[in-house]
């Protein structure tokens, strides 16, 4: 029997994106996937470095669609995985927060990237890379914004969840066209922004997805802006994020 799309595993590497973009370009299959105990230069969006070390998960897996429905790759990502952590023991903790972050009682525990590579108007292989927060320390900077699964899971590590993400992860439809019923009603049970009021980039009250995955906002005076890119910033904060899930 086949052995199946590999898992390479490196002790350390600038970034699994970059290194699986690279085995991509030789030719890797779809499902491959690199992870890395440590990330050097580990990115989220907009370039934005990561911190990557020892303890915590940094994984990245190739897929090849023959169409690429990047809008909503990020957020059936997201949902992929943050079911994986809800079946070992993190139900009604985890939630999603648009277009790419993965929080945690209300601190971002890890976020997805997705990147695509293309040969004219046709995508070659998309990336999608996972980084999450496990057992590695949160620096100091950033500790009233982030944290790590080991608050709430002080058992579980890095290495025992290679396998259920990449499973995971290697079921995402790259292709899939717009958010089902379902899959909307899925991300709106852990939908963080939902309710929230927001400063920009439009002002009002978040109110959930539409299907082609833009965020929903709902102004004062009742009507709905549909949100696809620009800095989202909540009220009453000077917390911003770029939107942008995929390149």
């Amino acid at each position: 029997m086949p052995a199946g799309p590999s898992i390479v595993r490196l002790a350390s590497t600038p970034s699994t994106m970059d290194a699986l973009h690279a085995l991509a370009e030789a030719g890797a299959e779809a499902g491959t996937a690199v992870v890395a105990e440590v990330q050097e230069a580990g990115r989220g969006s907009r370039g934005r470095s990561w911190s990557s070390p020892r303890g915590g998960l940094w994984l990245s897996v190739l897929a090849r669609p023959r169409a690429a429905a990047l809008e909503v790759l990020s957020l059936r990502a997201g949902l992929a995985v943050a079911e994986v952590l809800e079946t070992l023991g993190a139900e009604g903790r985890i939630a999603l927060k648009w277009p790419n972050d993965l929080m945690l009682d209300d601190r971002k525990c890890g976020g997805i990237l997705c990147e695509a590579r293309w040969q004219g108007a046709t995508p070659a292989w998309v990336v999608i890379g996972l980084g999450l927060n496990v057992t590695n320390a949160v620096p100091p900077a950033l500790a009233e914004m982030a944290t790590r699964l080991a608050s709430i899971l002080p058992a579980l590590t890095a290495e025992a969840l290679v396998t259920p993400m990449v499973e995971a992860l290697r079921r995402v439809d790259a292709a899939a066209g717009t958010l089902g019923d379902g899959e909307r009603a899925r991300f709106a049970r852990r939908d963080w922004l939902r309710g929230r009021a927001l400063a920009a980039p439009v002002p009002g009250t978040a109110d959930g997805l539409a299907p082609d995955g833009a965020l929903l906002v709902r102004g004062q005076d009742g009507t709905t802006t549909a949100v696809r890119s620009g800095t989202i910033a909540l009220a009453g904060t000077s917390a911003t994020a770029d939107l942008r899930s995929c390149s």
